[in-house]
């Protein structure tokens, strides 16, 4: 019924960089203007990534620099190669090695002046209540990255503008004021909706939201109601899938093609797969837009009958590479839908996602394709946690089998990341205190012979203390030992794998609180303290004997 707020905070506008920090073009000191400079400074500040070595990410630089250059500047700067922006690199890292080195006092000052914004612009009045907003911030202007092999990586990123947002409040509330000299895009008062603020980026046209933070009551209610109708889909999968198996026979090809669609979103967690502008994104399709390319059928292969082979860029140009034995029936749709069509033809060419959600709204109120994913995801943790944890374990043994659970959900969503670039280093690092801790170990087991040896010689109550004493600090470098045996076990199976959207987007949380109250983990290890004021409903709600 309310919702009052200040609108957003916007980035402070660019600084000039100072007089002796050029860049160069063909081995010559030249003086940018201020936009042109601001742009050169957002790819110097990427040198040492690996983006700016991609041919792809260069040229959408270089050609949407060129656009925002003077013509002057233009009639100079005609090839990357050619220029240099080292200098202004090194300044960038220079300051941000200041800024890592400043005093206490100086760091404080300056969480001081943050707080100050945070407090200003990043609560709104919900029907009465003071709620925490999510991204206050409106996003600096650079360059995108995107993810996995973005055709649009490079490309400039505008700055946001007032002009350029759309400000949602309640009627009766203070509109929040736009900065001076600048005036909103559009004030609604739109209480359908959840966002405070919008706007259109300028490289996918797609819109930005100021959300409420995840912590807030709105979102909370939203996240519980998201798992509950993940839940009822438990009471009904099975009929659905007897219909989805029962309709590969169907003399009609366009249920034929939904069930075998319906088949690999249940059991390989696909998603859906939207329509899109041509050539306004990347090439990545969904479910229902695989075409005939995407997949390769082996009647045999390695040792298994029915194999579909799949390989196309999924959501952000995240590839998908699986290879699955498939139901028999599926397997002959498959080759029935393929016959006669070009590699770039569609694979289910009689179904779009509309068709299918539709189909899906009769056999449960309020399911769609989405929903498929969250209930596999939660429920293979659910399982994987009954089957991994060993009870008998200690607290370490029981956090890595809670991890391989959750890794399990994260390889079944196609959750990748690329090995960080700190790796090799971080694991460098962790064996050498692997050695170090053996080390120790083996000092303590002579220690505890040379004390048996003492007391056996001995027998006095002195003695028999001290083997005591040298027992329990063997047992304690032995457990210091296991953990960080474990930590890198651990380590070293996730480096590819992306555990956190799946633990933040997909996975029921009762299911881990239900699993650390049974097993005496502390919450914080599975949780940190953004994640639990996100789920704290869940914190609250979910015995030990919750079961999704």
């Amino acid at each position: 019924m309310q919702l009052e707020h200040r609108g957003p905070y916007f980035v402070p506008l660019y600084e000039p960089l100072p007089e002796d920090v050029r860049f160069y073009y063909d081995g010559k000191p030249l003086k940018l203007s201020l936009a042109t400079e601001e742009i050169a400074t957002f790819y110097a500040k990427m040198l040492d990534h690996e983006y700016t070595t991609k041919e792809i990410f260069q040229n959408n630089f270089f050609h949407d620099w060129r656009k925002e250059m003077t013509s002057e500047e233009q009639e100079i700067i005609k090839e990357l190669d050619k220029c240099d922006f080292r200098e202004i690199h090194k300044y960038f890292v220079d300051k941000n090695e200041a800024r890592k080195a400043l005093s206490k006092e100086e760091k404080q000052k300056l969480k001081e002046e943050a707080d100050k914004i945070q407090e200003e612009y990043g609560y709104c009045i919900l029907d009465g209540h003071r709620e925490k907003i999510g991204n206050f911030k409106t996003e600096p202007p650079g360059l995108f990255r995107g993810r996995g092999e973005h055709p649009k990586m490079g490309m400039l990123k505008k700055r946001v503008m007032p002009e350029d947002v759309v400000i949602n409040c309640s009627r009766d509330s203070k509109i929040p004021e736009p900065p001076e000299g600048h005036k909103w895009k559009e004030v609604r008062f739109d209480n359908t909706v959840t966002w405070l603020a919008s706007w259109t980026e300028n490289i996918q046209n797609t819109l930005k939201y100021i959300m409420l933070n995840p912590s807030s009551k709105l979102k909370g209610e939203k996240d519980w109601e998201k798992y509950e109708v993940a839940r009822r889909l438990k009471d009904v999968v099975h009929t659905i899938r007897a219909q989805y198996r029962k309709d590969w026979e169907s003399t009609e090809i366009k249920k034929r093609q939904r069930a075998v669609a319906l088949y690999f979103i249940d059991k390989l967690a696909l998603r859906a797969g939207n329509e899109k502008e041509e050539g306004e994104t990347a090439d990545t399709v969904g479910c229902c837009s695989l075409r005939v390319e995407h997949i390769q059928l082996h009647p045999r292969l390695d040792g298994q009958e029915h194999v579909v082979e799949f390989d196309f860029l999924g959501k952000d140009s995240i590839r998908y590479y699986n290879k699955v034995s498939v139901e028999k029936p599926v397997f002959k749709n498959l080759k029935l839908f393929m016959k006669n069509k070009d590699p770039t033809d569609d694979l289910f060419d009689q179904l779009t996602t509309t068709f299918l959600n539709k189909h899906l709204q009769h056999l449960m109120d309020g399911l769609t394709a989405k929903v498929f994913r969250t209930y596999n995801a939660s429920i293979t943790l659910q399982e994987q946690l009954k089957a991994l944890t060993n009870p008998e374990d200690n607290v370490a043994g029981k956090l890595l089998s809670y991890n391989r659970a959750n890794r399990a959900v994260a390889i079944l969503c196609n959750h990748q990341r690329s090995v960080p670039k700190t790796f090799a280093r971080s694991m460098q690092v962790l064996q050498e205190k692997i050695d170090a801790k053996k080390k120790q170990v083996e000092e303590a087991q002579a220690e505890v012979k040379k004390a048996e040896d003492e007391f056996n010689e001995t027998k006095d109550a002195k003695a028999e203390a001290n083997v005591e004493k040298k027992k329990k600090l063997l047992k304690r470098l032995e457990e210091q030992l296991a953990r960080l045996n474990v930590q890198a076990t651990d380590k070293e199976e996730n480096k590819q794998i992306a555990l956190g959207t799946s633990k933040l987007n997909y996975l029921d949380p009762r299911i881990s609180v239900a699993w650390c109250k049974k097993f005496g983990i502390p919450i914080e290890r599975i949780y940190n303290k953004t994640q639990r004021e996100k789920f704290a409903w869940a914190i609250d709600m979910a015995g030990e004997d919750f079961e999704f």
